[in-house]
């Protein structure tokens, strides 16, 4: 009787026939092939860097030429590739982990260069199909130029060594699939949405696959499709919807990693307390409920970030539809989002989230407390502002805005002589509650830590730099143009609408705060993310002046909208990734100004840390680690998976022992009771700099300190980071 088949060896079994098959073909066109004509054409088909420059300049001229069908298929281009590549094939690439050709064939001729990164299913066919596919579907006869470049840049990854001919036939398949179904798909949904949201739109447009259609509505639906306020009410919906899913995709999807606050205050969160060494409660919460939800990983640390920037967006766009202005609701909205501080704080767990979340609420229902007499809405600005102080506080400042709200608009004085001004006092201060306690308990320490940062123990010095430093720095981060917008409407507003007391009151809520950390550049340095909670009431000013302005008849304001987003759009796409010049150009980001340095190679850092600390766990003696800075102690703490299960108890991580309170680990046990046992000193350094000797602190601990030397930290082989690591045996 024949014995029955194992099936898992037969399948093992056809699984080597193919991959010898594969082989054998990419042995044939890798080499075979090889000849001086295709090794210059190859690595031009497979990318070089007027590929962006060439690809920019056609998407601009079908748009022109062909306006609504060149803009669809424009969109769809980028949806293709964006999403396909970011996420299909990635992820596709990281749950199957293919070596690469060159990695496993020694004779592989690689023509491109060759990385570490998963080889199966290729991006560039697949990106390749994917906008051949979508030109296919707007212009039919785009075949002719656009397969044979396809299939063009899908063999010239196989001859260029870096892939093998499955790679590419896979990859072509997907792209060419996924493309047809994201068209597909926005048809489908714009069908559902169109008739419902917007359909005098729809009408004008019912086929998004055929551009030409049109569509007849009946009078009454037409007409409801026609109110503007309603339009802008629910394209900002449709923003803000896209906008929380992305940020949440991007969060989870590991392309940045944690900065040092965000870890910093991660420990804050494992260790809850009324307040903390330099920053009030609420960030410690908040990341705790996010790890409650998801467990400690970075998708958890920063859940809430996303979900407050939703909660923000939806909540103005609501208040200006109220005002009557959806119109500027939906630019605020859209202009915050590629804004990059505004953008960062909705992406990053960082104080200045929540911060500028309550600063803005306690704005609006600021607003209706003085508008409608409203005790219900002074109580919930008082609320706002506590939570506010419980976050930063800065949010104490933001009394002087109401203040000023008092001495400007006569009309608003009449709330002094009611209950609801005070009542929002009475909550302010028993928010400050936890925090008094807490400092109370701990010789006010997080006062003489403020003083000391804002140098009020220093004399005065004045020093223009610093004034020159911080407006080059917001004309960044707030984007050229809105910045010059910005203050342009600061300054005009009054003398052009006098009596709009909405601009007024906006004014009032954001100009305190801007003008006087910019005063205060005159002696000190201020970092330029102090006046955050200023830019969404000074936004908003802007926006509404703007508005009224173009209304009036200013032509050149489109213009000016239009060029924001052209500048800020790209800008923040590259802030998100900044491998993207490299991949489009084949540029990258020098390593000193990547905006990303601070959010990666961490882990690879953690990794090497914890490799040395169990080479030296193999002389017999438990290891533990010191870091010489919170933001590497935290890193560690949180990126070695030992250290991040062990960091509510029986700590393996701390930061080197201080006299004086430096930090929130002053306040927590440190590792005096680990007599006689060996540890691992961490440092981080410049990436200039030299070897330097160990502190002296860490030499009195320890029997003896010796240099492990510099080691330096590689993202995308390139040095992101640079440390320095002494092995300290036997504390004293």
């Amino acid at each position: 009787m024949r014995p029955r088949s194992n099936g898992r060896g037969r399948f093992l079994s056809g699984m080597n026939f193919l991959q010898s098959i594969d082989t054998a073909l990419f042995n044939l066109v890798n080499q075979t092939m090889s000849n001086p004509v295709f090794d210059w054409l190859m690595p031009i088909l497979s990318g070089n860097r007027l590929f962006a420059p060439f690809a920019l300049a056609a998407a601009v001229f079908v748009i022109w030429r062909h306006r609504t069908r060149g803009i669809l298929c424009v969109t769809f281009i980028l949806l293709a590739v964006g999403i396909g590549d970011g996420f299909v094939i990635n992820t596709i690439k990281h749950a199957v982990w293919r070596l690469r050709p060159a990695n496993e064939i020694a004779s592989a001729i690689t023509l491109v260069g060759s990385t570490n990164s998963p080889s199966f299913p290729s991006a560039h066919s697949a990106n390749a199909f994917a906008v051949a596919m979508v030109l296919f579907v707007y212009f039919r006869g785009s075949w002719r130029f656009m397969l044979p470049l396809a299939f063009g840049i899908a063999f010239s990854r196989v001859y260029n060594g870096v892939h093998y001919p499955s790679d590419t036939v896979v990859g072509a398949m997907m792209g060419a699939g996924y493309g047809l179904a994201f068209v597909w798909m926005g048809r489908e949904c714009w069908n559902w949405i169109g008739p419902r949201w917007f359909p005098a739109w729809w009408a004008a447009l019912p086929d998004l696959m055929n551009p030409d259609r049109r569509e007849a509505l009946p009078t009454s639906q037409s007409a409801e499709g026609t109110d503007p306020q309603q339009i802008w009410l629910r394209l900002g919906y449709v923003l803000i919807a896209a906008m929380f899913v992305f940020r949440l995709w991007y969060i989870g999807s590991g392309k940045i990693e944690l900065s040092e606050d965000e870890a910093y205050q991660w420990q804050w969160s494992q260790h809850l307390d009324l307040s903390y060494f330099s920053k009030p409660p609420l960030i410690a919460y908040t990341q705790a409920a996010g790890t409650g939800l998801w467990g400690n990983n970075a998708f958890g640390v920063r859940f809430f970030s996303p979900v407050i920037a939703m909660v923000l967006g939806w909540t103005l766009l609501r208040f200006f539809r109220r005002q009557g202005f959806a119109r500027v609701g939906f630019w605020l909205v859209l202009l915050l989002s590629v804004t990059p501080l505004t953008a960062v704080g909705s992406v990053l767990m960082v104080i200045d989230s929540l911060s500028v979340t309550f600063w803005a609420l306690a704005m609006l229902s600021g607003w209706a407390a003085i508008q409608n007499d409203c005790g219900r809405a002074w109580v919930l600005t008082g609320l706002w502002l506590g939570l506010g102080f419980l976050a930063k506080y800065t949010a104490l400042l933001q009394l002087v805005s109401f203040a000023l709200v008092f001495m400007c608009m006569p009309e608003s004085r009449r709330q002094l002589k009611r209950p609801g001004p005070y009542m929002a006092l009475v909550i302010l201060a028993l928010s400050t509650l936890p925090v008094l306690i807490w400092n109370a308990g701990n010789d006010w320490i997080t006062v003489t830590h403020l003083g000391s940062r804002a140098g009020l123990g220093t004399a005065w010095r004045y020093n223009w730099n610093f004034m020159q430093d911080f407006l080059l720095s917001e004309l960044g981060l707030l984007n050229p143009i809105l910045f010059v917008a910005m203050i342009w409407a600061v300054i005009a507003f009054r003398r052009r609408y006098p009596g709009d007391k909405l601009m007024l009151y906006l004014f009032c809520m954001g100009a305190p705060l801007f003008a006087g950390y910019f005063l205060y550049t005159i002696r000190s340095r201020v970092q330029p993310n102090w006046i955050a909670p200023a830019i969404v009431p000074l936004f908003a000013l802007m926006i509404l002046y703007w508005s009224r302005r173009h209304d009036e008849g200013a032509r050149f304001v489109k213009r000016f909208a239009l060029a924001a987003l052209v500048l800020g759009v790209p800008l923040i796409v590259v802030l998100h990734d900044t491998n993207i010049p490299g991949k489009l150009l084949g540029i990258s980001v020098p390593t000193k100004l990547d905006p990303l340095r601070r959010v990666r190679a961490w882990s690879g850092m953690a990794g090497m840390v914890e490799a040395e600390r169990r080479k030296m766990e193999g002389e017999g003696k438990a290891v533990f680690l010191i870091g010489a800075h919170y933001g590497i102690t935290s890193l560690m703490s949180f990126y070695i998976p030992e250290a991040n299960r062990r960091v509510s108890r029986d700590s393996m991580v701390y930061y080197q022992t201080a006299e004086h309170p430096e930090n929130q680990y002053y306040f927590w046990p440190g590792y005096g009771e680990r007599k006689g046992e060996n540890a691992i000193y961490v440092a981080r350094m410049r990436l200039d700099s030299e070897p330097t000797a160990p502190p002296e602190r860490i030499v009195n601990e320890f029997e003896s300190v010796e240099s492990l030397g510099l080691r330096d930290i590689e993202y995308r082989g390139r040095v992101f980071h640079r440390v320095q690591l002494f092995a300290c045996r036997g504390l004293r």
